[in-house]
């Protein structure tokens, strides 16, 4: 098997198999384009098949030697190790040579919380007598109440919010649904919204089951939220480095902070497995350090 029918396939399987976003697989397909860049220049061979578990220590020192992030890295030899796997499940390979590769150490960064007095602070820096202000006092208690990707948020429709069971359906990565609780509040703003503006516009055919629309009828972008999300947290004199994805941090960590059951956690953030939320037990702890150092006799 040669390398363009092997890429070929193995972005088939990526789409089909694991039903990736297209964003996803172009990321895949540019790992092994390394590779196959790196088996060029050393003359490796004209198919993956050719190469040894060594052959891919050699190429992983080689992305070392570039002066790569450690993240950056680590995410290249993730896709090669997926590479390979497809070619084992395919029986192309009888043993993948890159099960044995070590991506290198990457720690963890903590990611950036808001306080809920700051994203209360965010909220009434808003006009809400505009459309775009009601909209978006909505779209922020929506992220922080139910902890969604942006991507999630700009494309929620109408008929997946379950108003009497306070639930909204979610379409997720690799579209996979979940059901997560909504909040009275961010409900009550959605249909506020609904009520004042969104009912008022001239929606295009395409975004008539869409919740949050722009002035024009049509769907919000990710890059909207983005910039509306920053306007609003400098308005608030908030200094953090903030992105809507700080919401779904925010979400998580105050419901753990709280006491929630981890797994109930994982559950509405949609992760595929408990260790990518294990991370806010850490910021947890964190918590209760500064509590600490802020309450107890001996620390002050």
């Amino acid at each position: 098997m040669n390398w363009e029918d092997s890429i070929l396939g193995f972005k088939t399987h990526l789409k089909l198999e694991k039903s990736l976003s297209s964003n996803s697989i172009e990321a895949y397909l540019k790992d092994i384009e390394k590779l196959l860049a790196w088996t060029k220049l050393e003359a490796k061979g004209n198919s993956p098949l050719s190469l040894s578990k060594k052959d891919l220590e050699q190429f992983s020192a080689s992305i070392a030697d570039l002066g790569l992030q450690p993240t950056s890295q680590a995410r290249i030899i993730s896709g090669v190790r997926a590479f390979y796997k497809y070619l084992s499940i395919e029986e192309y390979v009888d043993e993948s040579p890159a099960d044995f590769l070590e991506p290198p150490k990457t720690g963890r960064k903590l990611p950036v919380v808001l306080s809920p007095e700051e994203i209360d602070e965010m909220i009434g820096t808003i006009d809400r007598s505009t459309l775009a202000g009601e909209r978006n006092v909505a779209i922020l208690e929506t992220l922080y109440s139910c902890g969604l990707r942006v991507s999630e948020l700009v494309n929620l429709g109408l008929t997946q919010i379950h108003q009497e069971e306070g639930f909204v359906r979610v379409l997720g990565k690799g579209n996979k649904e979940r059901l997560v609780p909504i909040s009275k509040r961010a409900l009550k703003h959605i249909w506020l919204f609904i009520d004042h503006y969104r009912r008022h516009l001239s929606i295009d055919n395409a975004y008539r089951d869409t919740v949050f629309l722009n002035g024009r009828g049509k769907g919000i972008t990710r890059q909207s939220v983005f910039l509306m999300i920053k306007k609003a947290a400098f308005e608030a004199g908030i200094k953090k480095v903030i992105s809507p994805h700080t919401f779904r941090h925010s979400f998580a960590t105050h419901l753990v902070e709280a006491g929630a059951d981890l797994r109930a956690v994982q559950e509405m953030l949609g992760h595929e497995s408990i260790t990518t939320t294990e991370i806010y037990t850490h910021l947890d702890r964190s918590y209760l350090a500064d509590t600490l150092m802020k309450f107890h006799p001996r620390s002050k």
